[in-house]
C-alpha cells in the first residue's frame, strides 16, 4: 500500500472552496442551457461548457455568458450566426481546445476513480496507472466529443466522421495530457510527496490546475490543427 501525504487544513479548505465554485459554475451553465432555453446550435456544446467549468471555474462561466450564449438557438434566431472567420483567434482556439478538454476531464475523473477503486499500480505506483488510464479514457472521450462536432458541421458519414475526429483530436489530446501529467507529477512527486490521496479536495483542486496547464500546452497544437483545417472554426 502506498503512503500518502496529508494536506494542511487551510489547503484542504481551499480545495473544497475551489471545487464548490467549479460545481456552482457548471450548475449555472447547465441551468442556463437546459432550464432557460439557451441550448447551443451544436448540441455537444451543451455538455462541453459545463464540463469546462469543472476545471476553469468562473473563467468558463464568463466565456460561456459572453461568447457561448451567442451560439444558442434563441440568440441565433434574433441575430443570425456569427462569422467564424471574423472571430478573434483566441476565441476560436479556446472552443477548439474545449472539446478535447471536456473529453479529458470526464476521462480523467473516471480513470482516476477506477485506479483508486481497484488499487491498480504500474511499477508499484498508482500515479503511473493514473497516467495510463487517464490517457486511454481521455482519448476515447475526446474523439467522441470531436466526432459530434465535425460530423454536423461537415455533413459527412459515420466512417469518415470517426477518422476525421481521430485525426483532429489525437494530437490535441496528447498535447493536453502532457500539461496535465506534468502538473500531476509536480504536485504528487514534488509538492506533496509521496502523493496526495484522491479522497482529499486538495488532490482535485490541483487536478483542476493541472488541467489548466493542459489547456495551454494544447494551444499551439490546436492552432496548427485549425490552420490545417483538421479542426473546425466555431
Amino acid at each position: 500500500m502506498e503512503h500518502h501525504a496529508q494536506p494542511a487544513a487551510w489547503v484542504e479548505a481551499l480545495g473544497w472552496t475551489s471545487l464548490a465554485v467549479a460545481f456552482a459554475g457548471a450548475l449555472f451553465i447547465t441551468v442556463d442551457i437546459f432550464g432557460r432555453g439557451y441550448r447551443q446550435k451544436m448540441w455537444i456544446m451543451n455538455l462541453v461548457y459545463p464540463i469546462t467549468a469543472l476545471y476553469w471555474g468562473p473563467v468558463a462561466v464568463w466565456f460561456y455568458v459572453v461568447h457561448g450564449r451567442r451560439n444558442s438557438q434563441p440568440v441565433l434566431e434574433k441575430r443570425g450566426a456569427p462569422d467564424p472567420e471574423r472571430m478573434p483567434r483566441w476565441n476560436v482556439l479556446s472552443k477548439a481546445i474545449s472539446h478535447c478538454g471536456a473529453g479529458c476531464t470526464l476521462g480523467d475523473i473516471a480513470a482516476e476513480w477506477l485506479v483508486f477503486a481497484t488499487g491498480l499500480t504500474i511499477a508499484g505506483k498508482a500515479l503511473y496507472a493514473d497516467f495510463a488510464l487517464d490517457f486511454v479514457f481521455a482519448w476515447v472521450l475526446g474523439v467522441v466529443f470531436q466526432y459530434f462536432t465535425i460530423v454536423p458541421m461537415r455533413k459527412i458519414g459515420r466512417a469518415r466522421g470517426i477518422w476525421a475526429a481521430v485525426k483532429a483530436d489525437t494530437l490535441s489530446i496528447i498535447a493536453f495530457q502532457v500539461g496535465l501529467f506534468l502538473g500531476m507529477w509536480i504536485y504528487q512527486e514534488l509538492f506533496f510527496a509521496p502523493g496526495l490521496p484522491k479522497t482529499t479536495a486538495t488532490y482535485w483542486m490541483l487536478m483542476q490546475v493541472s488541467m489548466v496547464f493542459g489547456f495551454f500546452t494544447a494551444w499551439p497544437v490546436n492552432a496548427w490543427l485549425v490552420r490545417k483545417g483538421w479542426k473546425e472554426k466555431m
